[in-house]
Order: C-alpha cells, then structure tokens, then sequence
C-alpha cells in the first residue's frame, strides 16, 4: 500500500512487511473483518457468484468473511509480507481453493485487463496521496453494472490514528462529502455512504464509513 506522495514501496511497505507474520495475532482483528464483510454484504445485494477483488488486502481476512457471499476470490495488496501471508493461507487451506494473490499497486501500475463484479477496499485508501486516480483504476477494474464498497476513517482532526506510524503521508481520514465527490468524479453512480464499523485501538474507537458506488 504505497503511502508517498512519489510513490516510495519500500518506506510504508516495510511497515506492513514487518507486521505481515502477527498480523491476524492483533486483538480483535478478525472481528473487525467479520464485521467490515457484514457490513460489504448488507449494503450489496450479492448473488453469489460475483468475481471479487480486494485491493489492499493485507492478510486477506475481510475476504476471507466473504467468500462464501461471492464467487471466484482475487486479493491484491503490494506488501511483499502481507503477499506471503496469504498465498501460505491459500496453500494452507486458511482461504478458499482457487483464491488468487496478485501483488498490484495502482499508484503505478496499469490496470489489469480483467474486470470483476465487486471491489473492496477496507482501511486502505487514506495511506494514499493522491486518492482520485486510484478511485478511477478501480472504477476501470469493474464491470458494467460492478460495485466498490470502500470502508475508511471518517475525518480524524488531530492524526491520533497513525501516530505511532513513523513519516506518515497520508491522509488523516476523510470528509464524506468529499470522498463521494471523488467517487462521482471518476464515473461512479448510485453513490451511497453510510456508518461503517467502529475500529478499536488502545486509545478508543475511530469512526468509518462504507462508501458503495456502482459502474454504469
């Protein structure tokens, strides 16, 4: 999950490098995903046979709590750890058989020519920059008639959230209104946000929102 403003994979992907191994150890993770897929599943109405891709995704656990909601599962993340992690899960039957693990950074990269029916992204877009250009990678991923489903910090004034994160630039959550601009912006429809899950850290609780959009 590139975080500079020019793009430097090794400063923030060796955070997450670092932390890949004890990552799904950390108290009260896995609740956050089941609840993060929840809420995913509440908001769309899924058929079951969707092709999803989530972006930035880590250890793979909000997947994970939403496969059996969808079809045929892709996970993309640029950590080198966090890549590890799941493809060991994959072998190790800890994700579903077939799952895909793509290392893909599209800060970058091109968009692959393969499109899916749902995209998500949870905790991941306010690590970024530069947002917009990779709200339109991910609006050019879907299909006709696919939805994102995008679960971020609401605005957090003072950066409690990342202060114990070394030389962060990114973004100290967002303003929604903004965030559903962005997401108008680059050709999405139907834009919807909502409360999303509370994420717990020592110092208290940080509120989300679940921002959906649909590809015409």
């Amino acid at each position: 999950m590139p975080e500079h403003p020019h793009h430097d994979p090794d400063h923030h992907g060796s955070h997450f490098d670092d932390r890949a191994a004890t990552w799904d150890g950390t108290p009260g993770k896995r609740e956050e995903a089941a609840a993060v897929a929840g809420a995913v599943v509440d908001a769309l109405d899924l058929r079951g046979d969707e092709r999803l891709l989530e972006y930035g995704a880590g250890t793979g656990l909000v997947a994970a709590a939403l496969a059996d909601h969808v079809g045929r599962v892709t996970l993309a993340d640029t950590s080198a750890g966090m890549l590890a992690v799941m493809r060991a899960k994959v072998a190790e039957g800890d994700l579903p058989a077939g799952t895909r693990v793509l290392e893909l950074d599209l800060t970058r990269d091109a968009v692959p020519s393969e499109r899916f029916d749902v995209v998500v992204c949870s905790l991941v877009l306010h690590h970024l920059v530069e947002v917009p250009p990779v709200l339109g990678a991910l609006h050019d991923l879907l299909a006709e008639g696919g939805h994102l489903a995008v679960l971020d910090l609401d605005t957090d004034p003072d950066g409690s959230f990342h202060a114990q994160v070394d030389d962060f630039h990114g973004h100290d959550g967002f303003d929604r209104e903004q965030f559903s601009l962005w997401l108008a912006d680059a050709g999405f429809e139907r834009v919807t946000v909502v409360d999303g899950v509370a994420v717990t850290k020592p110092d208290g609780d940080y509120p989300t929102f679940l921002a959906t959009a649909r590809r015409a």
